[in-house]
């Protein structure tokens, strides 16, 4: 039987994001996409098991940064909306 670590969930406001990548550098372009519109801490960077890199970020999702603020604020749904009416 396989062994599966135990997840410890990111802090409350925070997600834990896994980027898988050819190259480095594409690893770290995603990255920066997501810095443009969540406040986040430093990256940790790993060799993957076939070339590849995985780079790991947390990010606060309660801060946003950057030009994508406004969009972020604007599309969060009001505390209390449910589904829509033609929604299941």
């Amino acid at each position: 039987m396989k062994y599966i670590e135990p997840q410890i969930l990111p802090s409350l406001g925070h997600a834990e994001v896994r980027i898988i990548a050819r190259t480095p550098e594409a690893a770290r372009a995603v990255a920066e996409a997501l810095r443009g519109c969540f406040a986040g801490t430093a990256e940790r960077s790993f060799p993957g098991l076939g070339g590849d890199t995985r780079l790991h970020l947390t990010v606060d999702t309660a801060v946003s940064a950057g030009p994508a603020s406004s969009w972020l604020a604007a599309s969060r749904s009001p505390a209390g909306a449910g589904a829509h009416s033609d929604e299941i």
